[in-house]
Protein backbone atom coordinates (compact mmCIF):
# COMPACT_ATOMS: atom_id res chain seq x y z
CA UNK A 1 0.00 0.00 0.00
CA UNK A 2 1.68 3.47 -1.12
CA UNK A 3 2.58 5.70 1.91
CA UNK A 4 -0.51 8.11 1.77
CA UNK A 5 -3.27 5.81 3.45
CA UNK A 6 -3.16 3.25 6.27
CA UNK A 7 -5.51 0.65 6.93
CA UNK A 8 -6.45 1.20 11.10
CA UNK A 9 -9.13 -0.12 13.29
CA UNK A 10 -11.74 1.52 15.09
CA UNK A 11 -14.34 0.62 17.52
CA UNK A 12 -17.81 -0.91 16.59
CA UNK A 13 -15.91 -2.63 13.39
CA UNK A 14 -16.75 -6.07 12.98
CA UNK A 15 -14.79 -8.87 10.97
CA UNK A 16 -16.63 -11.27 8.94
CA UNK A 17 -14.48 -14.33 7.88
CA UNK A 18 -11.50 -12.17 8.67
CA UNK A 19 -12.97 -9.06 6.44
CA UNK A 20 -13.19 -5.73 8.18
CA UNK A 21 -16.62 -4.32 7.76
CA UNK A 22 -16.11 -1.60 7.23
CA UNK A 23 -12.31 -1.16 6.03
CA UNK A 24 -10.96 2.29 7.88
CA UNK A 25 -8.49 4.26 6.01
CA UNK A 26 -6.51 6.87 7.53
CA UNK A 27 -3.45 9.30 6.69
CA UNK A 28 0.23 7.84 8.29
CA UNK A 29 0.87 8.95 11.46
CA UNK A 30 3.36 12.18 11.92
CA UNK A 31 3.69 12.96 8.18
CA UNK A 32 6.03 16.30 7.71
CA UNK A 33 4.17 17.20 4.51
CA UNK A 34 0.74 15.20 4.49
CA UNK A 35 -1.00 14.52 0.50
CA UNK A 36 -4.29 15.46 0.37
CA UNK A 37 -6.97 12.82 0.03
CA UNK A 38 -7.98 14.21 -3.22
CA UNK A 39 -4.49 13.14 -4.59
CA UNK A 40 -4.39 10.16 -2.52
CA UNK A 41 -8.11 9.12 -4.03
CA UNK A 42 -6.41 9.40 -7.37
CA UNK A 43 -3.29 7.56 -7.20
CA UNK A 44 -4.39 4.62 -4.86
CA UNK A 45 -7.73 4.16 -6.74
CA UNK A 46 -7.40 0.57 -7.67
CA UNK A 47 -5.94 -0.26 -4.26
CA UNK A 48 -9.54 1.50 -2.55
CA UNK A 49 -11.79 -0.55 -5.31
CA UNK A 50 -10.41 -3.68 -4.38
CA UNK A 51 -10.60 -2.39 -0.38
CA UNK A 52 -14.48 -1.54 -1.40
CA UNK A 53 -15.00 -5.04 -3.36
CA UNK A 54 -13.41 -7.07 -0.39
CA UNK A 55 -15.41 -5.47 2.46
CA UNK A 56 -18.29 -3.55 1.12
CA UNK A 57 -17.71 -0.04 2.69
CA UNK A 58 -14.92 2.14 3.07
CA UNK A 59 -14.63 5.10 5.66
CA UNK A 60 -11.77 7.75 5.33
CA UNK A 61 -10.93 8.88 8.91
CA UNK A 62 -8.81 11.42 10.09
CA UNK A 63 -8.40 13.70 6.99
CA UNK A 64 -8.53 17.35 6.99
CA UNK A 65 -11.94 17.88 5.77
CA UNK A 66 -14.48 20.51 6.81
CA UNK A 67 -16.85 21.69 4.28
CA UNK A 68 -18.90 20.26 1.33
CA UNK A 69 -16.89 21.57 -0.87
CA UNK A 70 -14.02 19.44 0.19
CA UNK A 71 -15.99 16.51 0.20
CA UNK A 72 -16.84 17.81 -3.21
CA UNK A 73 -13.66 17.79 -4.52
CA UNK A 74 -12.86 13.63 -3.38
CA UNK A 75 -16.02 13.05 -5.20
CA UNK A 76 -14.93 14.57 -7.90
CA UNK A 77 -11.15 12.74 -7.30
CA UNK A 78 -12.89 9.14 -7.85
CA UNK A 79 -14.01 10.33 -11.07
CA UNK A 80 -17.29 7.97 -11.17
CA UNK A 81 -20.52 9.43 -13.33
CA UNK A 82 -22.90 11.27 -11.46
CA UNK A 83 -26.36 9.88 -11.17
CA UNK A 84 -29.23 11.90 -11.04
CA UNK A 85 -31.74 11.61 -8.26
CA UNK A 86 -35.23 10.31 -10.19
CA UNK A 87 -37.32 8.56 -8.37
CA UNK A 88 -35.86 8.77 -5.17
CA UNK A 89 -38.23 9.15 -2.12
CA UNK A 90 -36.02 11.11 0.54
CA UNK A 91 -35.98 14.79 0.64
CA UNK A 92 -32.93 16.73 0.05
CA UNK A 93 -31.25 19.56 -1.71
CA UNK A 94 -28.41 20.13 -3.35
CA UNK A 95 -25.63 21.84 -1.80
CA UNK A 96 -22.41 22.06 -3.75
CA UNK A 97 -21.60 20.54 -7.15
CA UNK A 98 -22.61 16.81 -6.46
CA UNK A 99 -23.46 16.89 -3.48
CA UNK A 100 -26.63 17.37 -1.46
CA UNK A 101 -27.92 17.12 1.70
CA UNK A 102 -28.60 13.14 3.07
CA UNK A 103 -32.27 12.14 3.64
CA UNK A 104 -34.10 15.76 5.75
CA UNK A 105 -36.54 13.77 7.78
CA UNK A 106 -37.47 14.83 11.49
CA UNK A 107 -33.87 13.98 14.03
CA UNK A 108 -36.56 12.33 15.84
CA UNK A 109 -37.16 9.71 12.73
CA UNK A 110 -35.64 6.43 12.43
CA UNK A 111 -34.55 5.84 8.92
CA UNK A 112 -34.82 2.54 8.30
CA UNK A 113 -32.42 -0.02 6.76
CA UNK A 114 -32.59 0.25 2.70
CA UNK A 115 -30.37 -0.19 -0.38
CA UNK A 116 -30.47 3.22 -2.09
CA UNK A 117 -33.27 3.38 -4.34
CA UNK A 118 -33.81 -0.42 -4.23
CA UNK A 119 -37.49 0.42 -5.75
CA UNK A 120 -36.85 1.82 -8.83
CA UNK A 121 -34.65 -0.23 -11.53
CA UNK A 122 -31.91 2.54 -12.18
CA UNK A 123 -29.87 2.99 -8.61
CA UNK A 124 -26.56 4.11 -7.77
CA UNK A 125 -23.85 1.44 -7.26
CA UNK A 126 -21.88 3.43 -4.98
CA UNK A 127 -23.09 6.36 -2.47
CA UNK A 128 -20.43 8.16 -0.19
CA UNK A 129 -21.56 9.87 2.79
CA UNK A 130 -19.72 12.87 4.74
CA UNK A 131 -19.87 14.24 8.42
CA UNK A 132 -19.44 17.88 8.34
CA UNK A 133 -21.17 18.47 11.78
CA UNK A 134 -21.32 15.63 13.97
CA UNK A 135 -24.29 14.92 16.15
CA UNK A 136 -24.72 15.37 19.56
CA UNK A 137 -25.80 12.11 20.31
CA UNK A 138 -26.80 9.42 18.31
CA UNK A 139 -27.06 9.50 14.22
CA UNK A 140 -25.36 6.90 13.51
CA UNK A 141 -25.52 5.50 9.76
CA UNK A 142 -25.55 1.61 10.98
CA UNK A 143 -24.79 -0.39 7.52
CA UNK A 144 -25.48 -4.52 7.14
CA UNK A 145 -24.08 -6.70 4.50
CA UNK A 146 -26.83 -7.70 2.15
CA UNK A 147 -25.41 -11.42 1.47
CA UNK A 148 -25.58 -12.31 5.04
CA UNK A 149 -28.90 -10.73 5.78
CA UNK A 150 -30.11 -12.71 2.38
CA UNK A 151 -28.18 -16.07 3.99
CA UNK A 152 -30.09 -15.72 7.47
CA UNK A 153 -33.66 -15.01 5.42
CA UNK A 154 -33.08 -18.14 3.52
CA UNK A 155 -32.15 -20.19 6.45
CA UNK A 156 -34.89 -19.09 8.71
CA UNK A 157 -37.76 -18.74 6.32
CA UNK A 158 -37.07 -20.74 3.00
CA UNK A 159 -40.78 -20.40 1.80
CA UNK A 160 -40.99 -16.99 2.10
CA UNK A 161 -37.59 -16.22 0.56
CA UNK A 162 -38.75 -18.34 -2.06
CA UNK A 163 -41.75 -16.57 -3.00
CA UNK A 164 -39.88 -13.60 -2.79
CA UNK A 165 -37.80 -14.87 -5.52
CA UNK A 166 -40.38 -15.86 -7.60
CA UNK A 167 -42.66 -13.01 -7.35
CA UNK A 168 -40.27 -10.18 -6.50
CA UNK A 169 -42.26 -7.00 -4.70
CA UNK A 170 -44.43 -4.09 -5.50
CA UNK A 171 -44.40 -0.98 -4.02
CA UNK A 172 -47.16 1.83 -3.71
CA UNK A 173 -46.88 5.35 -2.43
CA UNK A 174 -48.75 8.01 -2.81
CA UNK A 175 -47.55 11.69 -3.45
CA UNK A 176 -48.41 14.82 -2.58
CA UNK A 177 -47.87 17.70 -5.48
CA UNK A 178 -44.61 19.56 -3.11
CA UNK A 179 -42.40 17.44 -0.81
CA UNK A 180 -43.46 17.50 2.74
CA UNK A 181 -40.48 18.13 5.07
CA UNK A 182 -42.29 16.22 7.98
CA UNK A 183 -42.45 12.38 6.36
CA UNK A 184 -39.35 10.72 5.44
CA UNK A 185 -41.11 9.78 2.42
CA UNK A 186 -42.24 13.24 1.85
CA UNK A 187 -40.88 13.84 -1.73
CA UNK A 188 -43.51 15.67 -3.96
CA UNK A 189 -44.36 14.25 -6.97
CA UNK A 190 -43.08 17.41 -8.89
CA UNK A 191 -39.55 16.94 -6.92
CA UNK A 192 -39.34 13.03 -7.44
CA UNK A 193 -39.84 13.63 -11.23
CA UNK A 194 -37.96 16.96 -11.51
CA UNK A 195 -41.03 18.60 -13.40
CA UNK A 196 -44.42 20.34 -12.96
CA UNK A 197 -45.76 18.86 -16.24
CA UNK A 198 -47.86 15.55 -15.76
CA UNK A 199 -47.38 14.63 -18.69
CA UNK A 200 -43.44 14.70 -18.12
CA UNK A 201 -43.94 13.01 -14.68
CA UNK A 202 -46.10 10.25 -16.79
CA UNK A 203 -42.88 9.88 -19.36
CA UNK A 204 -40.24 9.59 -16.67
CA UNK A 205 -42.52 7.35 -14.51
CA UNK A 206 -42.55 4.98 -17.56
CA UNK A 207 -39.20 4.91 -17.98
CA UNK A 208 -38.84 3.70 -14.56
CA UNK A 209 -41.73 1.08 -15.11
CA UNK A 210 -43.56 3.02 -12.51
CA UNK A 211 -47.26 3.32 -12.83
CA UNK A 212 -49.62 6.36 -12.09
CA UNK A 213 -52.66 6.96 -10.71
CA UNK A 214 -53.51 10.95 -10.63
CA UNK A 215 -55.45 11.94 -7.37
CA UNK A 216 -56.81 15.61 -6.48
CA UNK A 217 -54.42 16.46 -4.59
CA UNK A 218 -50.95 14.25 -5.73
CA UNK A 219 -50.38 11.10 -7.32
CA UNK A 220 -50.37 7.35 -6.54
CA UNK A 221 -47.19 5.59 -7.84
CA UNK A 222 -47.33 1.72 -8.64
CA UNK A 223 -43.80 0.21 -8.83
CA UNK A 224 -43.36 -3.27 -9.48
CA UNK A 225 -43.02 -6.57 -9.60
CA UNK A 226 -39.58 -5.61 -9.26
CA UNK A 227 -36.46 -7.78 -7.43
CA UNK A 228 -36.32 -8.16 -4.20
CA UNK A 229 -33.32 -10.43 -4.34
CA UNK A 230 -30.66 -9.68 -6.90
CA UNK A 231 -27.30 -11.64 -8.01
CA UNK A 232 -24.45 -9.59 -7.01
CA UNK A 233 -22.33 -10.38 -10.45
CA UNK A 234 -18.56 -9.01 -9.10
CA UNK A 235 -19.07 -10.77 -5.98
CA UNK A 236 -20.75 -14.23 -7.20
CA UNK A 237 -23.86 -14.02 -4.44
CA UNK A 238 -27.51 -13.84 -4.26
CA UNK A 239 -27.93 -9.97 -1.94
CA UNK A 240 -31.15 -9.04 -0.55
CA UNK A 241 -31.86 -6.33 -2.28
CA UNK A 242 -35.03 -4.39 -1.72
CA UNK A 243 -36.75 -1.84 0.29
CA UNK A 244 -39.27 -4.41 1.96
CA UNK A 245 -38.54 -3.50 6.00
CA UNK A 246 -38.33 -0.11 5.07
CA UNK A 247 -41.62 0.36 3.38
CA UNK A 248 -43.33 -2.02 5.42
CA UNK A 249 -42.01 -0.67 8.77
CA UNK A 250 -41.49 3.51 8.06
CA UNK A 251 -42.99 4.95 5.04
CA UNK A 252 -45.54 5.95 6.70
CA UNK A 253 -47.38 9.47 6.74
CA UNK A 254 -51.26 11.16 6.18
CA UNK A 255 -51.36 9.69 3.09
CA UNK A 256 -49.10 6.71 3.23
CA UNK A 257 -50.25 3.12 5.32
CA UNK A 258 -46.63 0.99 5.37
CA UNK A 259 -48.35 -2.45 5.28
CA UNK A 260 -50.43 -1.51 2.14
CA UNK A 261 -46.80 0.35 0.72
CA UNK A 262 -45.05 -3.29 0.26
CA UNK A 263 -47.08 -6.49 -0.92
CA UNK A 264 -45.45 -9.69 -2.94
CA UNK A 265 -45.53 -9.10 -6.50
CA UNK A 266 -48.59 -10.65 -7.16
CA UNK A 267 -50.50 -8.37 -4.55
CA UNK A 268 -50.41 -11.01 -2.05
CA UNK A 269 -49.86 -9.35 1.67
CA UNK A 270 -46.45 -9.77 3.15
CA UNK A 271 -46.59 -11.77 6.58
CA UNK A 272 -45.78 -8.97 9.68
CA UNK A 273 -43.67 -10.93 11.67
CA UNK A 274 -41.42 -12.17 8.87
CA UNK A 275 -41.04 -8.66 7.96
CA UNK A 276 -40.38 -7.49 11.49
CA UNK A 277 -37.78 -10.41 12.26
CA UNK A 278 -36.20 -9.54 9.30
CA UNK A 279 -35.72 -5.66 10.76
CA UNK A 280 -34.47 -7.65 14.20
CA UNK A 281 -31.70 -9.58 11.49
CA UNK A 282 -30.60 -6.16 10.27
CA UNK A 283 -30.08 -4.42 13.40
CA UNK A 284 -28.54 -7.90 14.79
CA UNK A 285 -26.11 -7.80 11.85
CA UNK A 286 -25.29 -4.17 11.81
CA UNK A 287 -22.14 -2.02 12.27
CA UNK A 288 -22.99 1.14 13.88
CA UNK A 289 -19.59 3.55 13.53
CA UNK A 290 -20.13 7.10 15.47
CA UNK A 291 -19.79 9.93 13.05
CA UNK A 292 -16.64 11.65 13.73
CA UNK A 293 -16.57 15.04 11.82
CA UNK A 294 -14.84 14.80 8.16
CA UNK A 295 -15.28 11.43 8.44
CA UNK A 296 -16.67 10.17 4.39
CA UNK A 297 -18.18 6.78 4.31
CA UNK A 298 -18.16 4.82 0.93
CA UNK A 299 -20.65 2.35 0.38
CA UNK A 300 -20.76 -0.42 -2.45
CA UNK A 301 -24.80 -0.40 -2.61
CA UNK A 302 -24.63 -3.91 -4.38
CA UNK A 303 -22.69 -5.16 -0.84
CA UNK A 304 -24.35 -2.92 1.52
CA UNK A 305 -27.87 -1.48 2.88
CA UNK A 306 -27.75 1.54 5.35
CA UNK A 307 -30.42 3.37 7.37
CA UNK A 308 -29.70 6.03 10.10
CA UNK A 309 -30.68 6.28 13.88
CA UNK A 310 -32.47 9.50 15.48
CA UNK A 311 -30.54 11.56 16.98
CA UNK A 312 -29.88 15.54 19.15
CA UNK A 313 -29.38 18.38 16.34
CA UNK A 314 -27.39 19.76 15.07
CA UNK A 315 -25.97 16.73 12.65
CA UNK A 316 -25.20 17.79 9.12
CA UNK A 317 -24.25 14.11 6.75
CA UNK A 318 -24.26 15.18 3.24
CA UNK A 319 -24.41 12.85 0.45
CA UNK A 320 -23.64 12.16 -3.41
CA UNK A 321 -24.80 9.51 -5.21
CA UNK A 322 -22.97 7.81 -8.18
CA UNK A 323 -23.72 5.47 -11.20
Amino acid sequence: MGSSLVEIQVPGQKFVNGVPFPAVVSPPPATASAVPLTDSVKTQKAFLESLLLQSGAVLFRGFPLSTASHFNDVVEAFGYDELPYVGGAAPRTNVVGRVFTANESPPDQKIPFHHEMAQVPQFPSKLLFFCEVEPRSGGETPIVLSHVVYQRMKDKYPEFVERLEKHGLLYTRVLGEDDNPNSPIGRGWKSTFLTTDKTLAQQRAAKLGMKLEWLEDGVKTVMGPIPGVKYDERRQRKIWFNSMVAAYTGWEDERNDPVKAVTFGDGLPLPSHIVYDCLHILEDESVAIPWQKGDILLIDNWAVLHSRRSFDPPRRVLASLVK
